[in-house]
């Protein structure tokens, strides 16, 4: 058989081009440190590695998720424990101008520090972050969520949404809570109305008032206002809707009695004298800065009262909303608090798996140097031997043995 001198060339190009190949790839393999960087490396293994990989991405991306809502919950729970403290310093200053031993000078001196606290929860109220992001602003970071009116109401001028980043794959969790539910939305003391008294010579009132069947409620006169009134009989109890129509009567009141129209539960505290009046309005949810602000006023009003088994009622109902409020900020404060717990352990969780995860990608990339460096170094003289012989072959001629 005849080798041409351009087969001979060609082929021991292609031979060596094969062996440099190789010496290369060991070289890959060498500074890289892994022994399976393509497809054709090994097929099932990398895509093992794809799979891998895409789990560690998402790793990441958790961890940085949960960084971010620890920063916010933590944030939360701050101004949560703020508020407590300056509602405690506030409900103890209420308890104080209800000793009955004030001046007039005493009380201004304790309304005073009310409106200090008030100022001080409208400030932890419109709490910003790093980024100068509203924190109860809901959607709305940029849009200050509460202001202070003239006649001092305050405003929410935010919405209610909750904005949620995901920690798992089958895990969100909240990184706020909308100001509107943090501040304003706290459950009335007393139920689902309040009440304002006409005429209370007795010292009589609202303890509870709730709508106990919601289909007789929803069918009932609009708007949801009655009035109660007692007399002329010592045992006699009147009450009308807003359109005058009277929706329970008797001759045989009770005190503690409960009282049932409209599907509405009504009972009271205290023994009602002929005369006595006081309106339900429909009222579920109370502001924090409305109760404060009664507050303040009932201060400032105390020593010249002339109604002193009112003044004491509506200290009663001021105290008892007061303590719903405190009740309310700290339940948002735990619910900071679970938050913060949840990211911990999925936090710990996590960094588990993504030690087994990278373990399992190691051991299946991971370079076996001393057999790296044996191949290595067989693939280079397998080369030197291909380049040797292409030199000694290609110097051959006739005229060696003329």
């Amino acid at each position: 058989m005849r080798v041409s001198t351009a087969q001979f060339y060609y082929q021991s190009t292609l031979q060596m081009a094969n062996k440099a190949s190789d010496v290369n790839e060991q070289m890959s393999f060498i500074s890289s440190g892994k022994r399976v960087l393509t497809a054709k490396d090994d097929a099932v293994q990398y895509g093992t590695l794809a799979g891998y990989n895409e789990s560690l991405i998402n790793i990441e991306k958790y961890k940085r998720n949960i960084t971010m809502a620890e920063s916010h919950n933590s944030l939360q729970e701050v101004v949560f424990a703020d508020a407590e403290l300056i509602l405690d310093k506030m409900k103890q200053d209420l308890l104080l101008a209800n000793n009955g031993r004030m001046s007039n000078e005493d009380l201004q001196a304790i309304a005073n520090e009310l409106h200090n606290g008030f100022d001080q929860l409208l400030d932890i109220a419109n709490t910003q972050n790093a980024k100068g992001e509203y924190i109860f602003s809901g959607y709305q970071t940029q849009q200050q969520p509460f202001s202070h009116q003239v006649d001092r109401a305050v405003i929410y001028n935010g919405d209610n949404g909750v904005n949620e980043l995901q920690i798992a794959k089958n895990i969100n969790v909240k990184t706020n809570q909308a100001g509107d539910a943090v501040f304003t939305k706290v459950t009335n003391a007393i139920g689902d109305f309040s009440a304002n008294y006409i005429t209370n010579t007795s010292g009589v009132a609202v303890e509870s008032a709730n709508v106990i069947n919601r289909n007789q409620y929803n069918t009932s006169a609009m708007p949801h206002d009655y009035t109660f009134t007692f007399g002329p009989g010592t045992a006699e109890l009147n009450v009308v809707d807003s359109g005058g129509a009277n929706v329970f009567n008797t001759t045989s009141y009770v005190a503690g009695q409960t009282i049932t129209f409209d599907g509405i539960d009504v009972t009271l505290n205290g023994n009602p004298l002929p005369g006595d009046s006081f309106t339900l309005a429909e009222e579920e949810n109370i502001s924090v800065f409305s109760t404060l602000n009664d507050a303040i006023e009932w201060i400032e009003r105390g020593s010249v009262s002339t109604n002193q088994e009112q003044h004491q009622v509506d200290f009663n109902t001021i105290l008892n909303q007061f303590n719903a409020a405190m009740t309310h900020v700290s339940s948002r404060r735990s619910d900071s608090g679970v938050t913060l717990q949840v990211l911990e352990k999925q936090r710990n969780s996590i960094l588990d798996s993504e030690l087994n995860i990278a373990s399992g990608k190691a051991s299946i990339e991971d370079l076996d140097f001393a057999k790296a460096i044996a191949n290595f170094e067989q693939s280079q003289m397998a080369l030197q031997a291909s380049q040797q012989t292409f030199t000694q072959v290609q110097n051959l001629s006739l005229f060696n043995y003329i």
